[in-house]
């Protein structure tokens, strides 16, 4: 007789195997030396700053293996996207010729970005304008509601400033890109429903996220740390931060 028992704790052991194997495969990469335009969204200066030095995290906020899954798991709903729009008829390009990931490096090659895709084409009831920008996200169905209801500038603004700021910076590559708006795409984790927004180029927003990158750039380099978003550390942005503790303990 089968002991229904057993599997709890299998199941266990797995999944901590599988863990273990994500942390030490993830501990082997090397750390990034630049500012990802993905991250010039978040609120927090310092907290940017922290990211771009390549700053330790509190103790308690390494990625663990759940998290990993989490982050692989989104690039499996994006690769199924790209084969969905295509099966639409939609000409969805994300790779150059020579097989490399389109993006783009500033300021010396410490800003830098990859963007998900380009459209090209697509059929004429759509109404696009070509070339376009094309980003994709996953989300869980609270997140992702909450974009279908607000859009993506109010319910996501780190999101929207990427956006912007790859639209800005593409345009020497791909002329017209900044012209036309971009198509965002959210996947539903939960439920598989997408929805797709259309994103006009924010220049002012382009203009916000290149400035800030530009001063974290600068006060690194003079050695400056830049002020915190909050004067509590109750603050909701503080309390998710994982340099919180780092950050709180120093008296500026």
């Amino acid at each position: 007789m089968l002991d229904f028992n057993h599997r709890p704790k299998l199941s266990d052991k797995i999944n901590l195997l599988i863990d273990k194997a994500l942390t030490s495969e993830h501990s082997k990469q090397t750390s990034r030396d630049y500012l990802g335009a993905s991250r010039l969204g978040v609120s927090c200066n310092r907290a940017l700053q922290f990211e771009y030095t390549d700053t330790p995290k509190d103790e308690d906020q390494n990625f663990t293996g759940r998290t990993l899954k989490i982050f692989q798991a989104g690039h499996v709903f994006e690769e199924l996207m790209i084969k969905w729009l295509r099966l639409a008829g939609i000409n969805l390009i994300t790779q150059k010729q020579n097989g490399n990931q389109f993006g783009f490096a500033v300021a010396g090659g410490k800003v830098k970005g990859h963007i998900d895709g380009v459209i090209i084409d697509a059929p004429e009831d759509l109404d696009f304008k070509f070339p376009m920008l094309w980003e994709c996200k996953s989300l869980n169905d609270k997140s992702w509601k909450d974009v279908v209801k607000k859009g993506l500038a109010v319910s996501k603004p780190i999101y929207a400033a990427q956006v912007a700021i790859y639209q800005a910076y593409m345009e020497n590559q791909i002329e017209g890109i900044c012209k036309n708006p971009a198509l965002f795409t959210a996947i539903n984790k939960d439920t598989a429903e997408i929805h797709f927004e259309l994103i006009d180029f924010d220049q002012e927003l382009a203009q916000k996220t290149s400035d800030k990158a530009v001063k974290i750039l600068c006060a690194t380099e003079a050695h400056e740390l830049l002020p915190r978003i909050a004067t509590d550390s109750t603050h909701f942005e503080c309390k998710f931060c994982p340099w919180q503790q780092r950050c709180w303990g120093l008296k500026l």
